[in-house]
């Protein structure tokens, strides 16, 4: 017997079969990584002891500038510290939003 129809078109009971015999695939997946994701406390506390015998600081986003490996020790003025005109020619650059503190649109400077 085929899975094909005489017009050629696949049997509602093979269409049936694939579709459960996929979701029973993403069924096993899911239920594979539940698995192996199961210890993520006791993942996390090793991670936290490695960070802290390490003394590690802040995630590192990206390598290449260092106003982009860790935007909150970076300075305001980094990007333009080869003019305030000067083009970003650095491509992260443009994936890191500015600070919530930041004004919309402009800076103010303020004599203190």
């Amino acid at each position: 017997m085929t899975a094909r129809a005489p017009s050629g078109r696949l049997r509602g009971s093979t269409v049936t079969a694939i579709v459960f015999g996929g979701l029973l695939l993403l069924a096993a997946g899911l239920g594979a990584v539940s698995l192996i994701g199961a210890d993520t406390a006791g993942r996390r506390d090793r991670a936290a002891a490695l960070v802290a015998e390490l003394a590690l600081s802040d995630l590192a986003l990206f390598t290449e500038a260092r106003y982009t490996r860790n935007p909150a020790l970076a300075d305001l003025h980094t990007p333009f510290q080869d003019g305030p005109a000067s083009l970003e020619h650095f491509p992260t650059a443009s994936l890191i939003v500015a600070p919530r503190g930041l004004p919309a649109g402009r800076l103010e400077a303020r004599e203190e």
